[in-house]
């Protein structure tokens, strides 16, 4: 699949959900996949790393495992969850007509492991190429809040967190700057939402963006 939209080739859309731990990405994702399935729409949602058994596996070695996963050794796995991911589960759903609301995808890994671990991006480039070839979403949906705003919201979460919600707040302050990043690359593919703003107002500008997206994108046929 190449970067044109799926919609041009009758398929459906591909949604992703972005924002660093804490932003209210998953909350914003659920109330967005409730109101597509009022449009009556086929929604597939899903998450990374896992979506798949092989990629749910792999969240666990990622994100739960007692003993430190190395950074390079975290990238890869997040790669191979990825591969699984699309090949099982978002492209066939996508070629099935259905929309993929997907919480985080590749632009987490550039901010995470890039910005945050502060591994090359040459090096992630190139893993996102030799995974998904030209493979794009056609929507990201970045969730932006500041670092001390995700340590406040996380620490109310008792003793749930993970090993990436557990690293620090300078961590977090260079994978949200990452994110920005990558939205001023790309500006008309990842749209920058105010995290701040009330529950009810975010869902109202993400529907916006998701609808005004669908109606300029030609119908099946």
């Amino acid at each position: 699949m190449t970067k044109e939209s799926a919609k041009k080739a009758g398929q459906g859309l591909f949604v992703t959900m972005e924002g660093i731990d804490g932003s209210g990405k998953s909350t914003q994702l659920g109330m967005l996949a409730e109101n597509l399935r009022s449009r009556d729409l086929d929604v597939c949602v899903t998450r990374e790393p896992g979506g798949t058994e092989i990629g749910e596996c792999l969240r666990e070695i990622i994100l739960h495992n007692a003993q430190s996963v190395c950074d390079n050794a975290e990238l890869l796995l997040l790669f191979a969850a990825r591969a699984q991911h699309i090949a099982q589960v978002i492209q066939p759903a996508l070629q099935e007509g259905r929309w993929v609301l997907c919480d985080r995808f590749t632009d987490a890994t550039f901010a995470y492991q890039g910005g945050g671990r502060g591994i090359q991006l040459s090096i992630i480039e190139k893993l996102e190429s030799m995974v998904q070839g030209d493979f794009r979403p056609d929507c990201t949906l970045l969730l932006d809040v500041p670092a001390e705003t995700s340590a406040e919201r996380t620490s109310g979460r008792g003793n749930s967190h993970d090993r990436i919600e557990m690293l620090d707040l300078v961590f977090k302050q260079r994978v949200r700057q990452a994110y920005l990043d990558r939205q001023l690359v790309e500006p008309t593919r990842i749209f920058l939402i105010d995290g701040l703003a009330s529950i009810a107002s975010v869902q109202e500008e993400i529907c916006r963006i998701v609808n005004d997206l669908d109606s300029r994108l030609p119908d099946d046929g």
